[in-house]
């Protein structure tokens, strides 16, 4: 006799239950090919349901090929509907979670991480205000398949703006809207490398960036960095690679700002090389001292390709960048964007748009310009207070500054030493590909960190560097 029980308040329909327990026992076997199964009336009276409930199940199952009905016989299980299920062993540390009901609350760390911005100052209330109206007043067309680089509305704006701010020249049909620069890096990767994979990268790197590059398929040639950025003089002189990865406004993690000769040095090699240059703009907004730097697209739109995204400026969480694009290849990014994920939410570049063009982004920016300097002041006032022997590296802009310490090598050990202290920081050793040069320089983060915060978190570095 077919006998289970049901849950009258589970967050499952009764007819989804039945189905449930009748499918599974058939594909464990339990219930053999050909086998009869009780009547609907019958199944019903031994759970305690309405007949209707077990119609619906049985009906579903019939649909998905589980049993069949054969008319004045009865109903049976389907031939080839039973399948060995293997169980997958549940990793350990789920395994402990699972016996853990209120673990106790660990020391509230301190974390350093750069580029991470400061997300209680995030607009929130203008943000909401502006997608509410978004969706209440926007045409129909904004909800459906749009193209596959982005809204024009936002491509509008953001050539206006991007030509205003950061001297990038170009036109809204040269912007491809991104899920996030990552995307952009990626199907710039792809593109580029189909017959030539070697690529020029900075050393050191921000983490994410070689395995992007990595997993595109290129074969990554690594150049120094020094306080000035990209060293071209030491270019490689033996490979034509297909595109110089660059970050020339505010170089990660070094922080530093290619001179206007290097910049030319570096159009001058791609030229001479036949090869593109990819400039990376992540946070040049964030200037302390002067006027943010002009881009180098601005000096070669026809060989430069810039990438920027909004998740420095304004949150991660909104996953828009973009490309602005030669002539040339435009047509053709705008179908490997279309393959990849059709296009980025519209809703959220119709905000953005708005956000725009309505002088919200200036507003913050100036806003953030302001607070991240003071933080970034007090990350200097407190390492001056605690330490003699240091240098700092970096220019003043963007949400991190680089620590270089005498006579300190920040192992893995020591690292996790300082972590156990409340207290995470970023040695420069994981973003380089040449090892050791660069073993007493920490990346400090201030963007998501209060001023009392900054200082706690050196005050502990402190004790834990003095007692080694």
């Amino acid at each position: 006799m077919l006998n289970f029980s049901v849950n009258r308040f589970s967050d499952k329909t009764l007819p989804q239950q039945v189905y449930d327990q009748i499918s599974n026992r058939i594909l464990n076997n339990e219930f053999q090919a050909g086998e009869r199964l009780p009547s609907s009336r019958e199944l019903a009276n031994n759970i305690g349901v309405s007949r209707n409930v077990v119609l619906e199940a049985y009906d579903q199952l019939v649909i998905e090929g589980y049993i069949e009905v054969r008319p004045g016989s009865g109903t049976y299980v389907s031939q080839g509907s039973s399948l060995l299920v293997k169980k997958t062993k549940q990793p350990l540390e789920l395994e402990d979670q699972n016996h853990v009901s209120n673990p106790l609350p660990s020391v509230d760390a301190i974390d350093f991480k750069a580029s991470n911005p400061a997300m209680d100052y995030f607009p929130r209330s203008v943000w909401g205000n502006l997608t509410k109206e978004v969706c209440l007043h926007s045409e129909d067309g904004l909800f459906g398949y749009n193209p596959s680089q982005g809204i024009f509305e936002l491509r509008n704006v953001l050539s206006r703006y991007l030509s205003r701010v950061r001297g990038v020249k170009c036109h809204p049909e040269q912007i491809i809207i991104t899920s996030g620069a990552t995307q952009g890096l990626y199907l710039i990767t792809k593109f580029l490398t189909t017959h030539n994979k070697k690529v020029i990268i900075e050393d050191p790197i921000a983490d994410e960036m070689l395995p992007i590059f990595k997993n595109a398929g290129a074969d990554v040639l690594s150049v120094p960095v020094d306080d000035k950025g990209i060293m071209t003089e030491c270019m490689p002189t033996n490979h034509d690679p297909s595109f110089i990865f660059v970050v020339p406004s505010h170089q990660f993690p070094l922080g530093g700002t290619l001179p206007i000769q290097r910049r030319i040095q570096l159009i001058e090699y791609a030229r001479e090389h036949n090869a593109y240059i990819v400039e990376d703009d992540y946070d040049s907004e964030f200037t302390y001292d002067g006027i943010p730097v002009a881009s180098m697209q601005g000096l070669d739109p026809d060989n430069v390709m810039y990438v920027g995204t909004f998740s420095k400026i304004l949150s991660p969480s909104l996953r828009i960048g973009y490309m602005v694009l030669p002539w040339h290849l435009v047509e053709q990014f705008r179908q490997k964007k279309w393959y990849q994920d059709r296009h980025t939410g519209t809703i959220d570049q119709m905000v953005l748009a708005h956000f725009i063009k309505e002088g919200y982004l200036d507003r913050h920016v100036r806003r953030m310009k302001s607070i991240y300097k003071q933080r970034r002041e007090a990350m200097v006032r407190s390492i001056s207070k605690h330490f003699s022997h240091f240098k700092i590296h970096g220019k003043a802009a963007g949400m991190h500054l680089v620590l270089e310490l005498e006579g300190v090598d920040f192992t893995e050990k020591l690292v996790n030493r300082i972590k156990d202290q409340g207290v995470i920081i970023y040695p420069i050793e994981p973003y380089t590909i040449s090892k050791r040069k660069h073993k007493n320089k920490i990346v400090m983060g201030y963007g998501s960190l209060t001023e009392d915060l900054i200082e706690e978190g050196v005050s502990r570095l402190k004790t834990v560097l003095e007692n080694l």
